[in-house]
């Protein structure tokens, strides 16, 4: 690799971090304050700092093994963190608060097994990775936008758990409940038919038309979009000023669920494998590609 491709990538890698902080030093503006800084600021600092210690190991033995299960970890580290500070402020935590706290922390451990379980399955390697893995730089800038994505994704729960005058629940706190069980719901119910569907040696090959999947093209997407939709409703009646930044959260979401790093590459991927297929055709035109919708 050249000095300049290993040049561009770590700048590709400070930008992204100086994006990341910048974020959430705005979202997390009037957010309490813990160990002499804004806990919301003080998060997202962890979570580079989570990444990158795991990065040093992981480059040095070209793996990506625990990519994932790091993400979860950087979860589970910036909402503990979060939980602290307000602890540490305010006393204890409110029920909001705490609800959202135990909403983050099992949509991580639930998805953050499942994507363990499947890695290791698969012989513990990602084919995302196989040409960033053994280019140390670029493989940095993956590790840093991990920890760009929890920022961007957990970051309207981080303001409800470090808001300084908790308030009352009301309207917007059901509501948004109940969109996030609703999407965990989801995402829980169509990766586990998923699972089971290709576990199933006569599906060797073969793509999933069943159970929620007849509804929707990608039904686990959906959940996911929709649960962290909710727990922006039931941070709204906290927001104010810079706050409001944190509507990116469920939209950050959508944008690389449907545009990066989701539906996009595993449309191309169906098309190569099934694009001649009539079957496959009828699918893809008759099922909605993301929201579900009843077909038959």
């Amino acid at each position: 690799m050249s000095f300049a491709h290993a040049g561009r990538s770590l700048i590709i890698a400070v930008i992204a971090a100086n994006i990341g902080l910048a974020f959430a030093w705005g979202a997390g503006s009037g957010s309490i304050v813990y160990s002499g800084v804004p806990a919301v600021l003080l998060c997202a600092a962890v979570a580079f700092l989570v990444n990158w210690l795991v990065f040093i190991p992981a480059a040095l033995f070209q793996s990506d093994r625990f990519y994932d299960t790091t993400g979860a970890i950087t979860y589970l580290t910036v909402i503990a963190l979060a939980c602290a500070a307000a602890i540490e402020a305010n006393g204890s935590l409110d029920v909001r608060s705490g609800v959202v706290a135990g909403m983050v922390a099992i949509w991580t451990i639930r998805l953050g097994s499942f994507l363990f379980s499947r890695i290791h399955a698969a012989g513990g390697t990602d084919v995302r990775f196989e040409k960033f893995k053994v280019n140390p730089p670029r493989f940095l800038v993956a590790w840093t936008l991990q920890a760009v994505w929890v920022i961007f994704t957990a970051s309207a729960a981080l303001v409800v758990i470090t808001a300084p005058d908790p308030q009352p629940l009301g309207v917007f706190f059901w509501v948004g409940a109940a969109l996030w069980v609703i999407g965990f719901a989801f995402e829980v119910i169509a990766d586990e038919q998923k699972r089971r569907f290709k576990a199933d040696p006569v599906n060797r090959g073969r793509y999933i038309t069943t159970g929620l999947w007849a509804w929707s093209q990608h039904p686990n997407y959906f959940g996911e979009i929709t649960l962290w939709t909710g727990i922006l409703v039931i941070a709204l009646p906290q927001l104010g000023g810079w706050n409001w930044l944190v509507v990116a959260s469920p939209l950050f979401v959508a944008l690389l669920l449907t545009k990066v790093s989701g539906i996009n590459l595993l449309d191309g991927i169906a098309r190569k494998r099934w694009g001649d297929d009539p079957a496959w055709q009828a699918y893809y035109r008759d099922t909605p590609v993301l929201i579900p919708r009843p077909t038959r």
